[in-house]
C-alpha cells in the first residue's frame, strides 16, 4: 500500500455507491465510506491492516449468505 494519504477505491468496486476507501498514511491506515467522505473514519495500524487484507483474500471470513 502507498503511504501517500491519498484515498483510494478498489478497482473491483461497483457503481451502486457501496464502497469504502482506503488511504495509507505514514503510520497508519484510514479506511472511510465513500458516500460520506466529510464523516468518520476508521484508523488502523498498518501490520493490523494487512492480517485484515490477507484474512479476507485467503477466505477466512467467509461469503456472506
Amino acid at each position: 500500500m502507498r503511504r501517500d494519504g491519498v484515498w483510494r477505491k478498489s478497482s473491483r468496486s461497483g457503481s451502486n455507491g457501496e464502497c469504502v476507501e482506503v488511504a495509507g498514511f505514514a503510520d497508519a491506515v484510514g479506511v472511510r465510506d465513500s458516500k460520506d467522505r466529510q464523516g468518520p473514519e476508521l484508523s488502523f495500524d498498518p501490520s493490523t491492516w494487512t492480517r485484515f487484507v490477507t484474512a479476507t483474500r485467503t477466505g477466512r471470513f467467509g461469503t456472506p449468505a
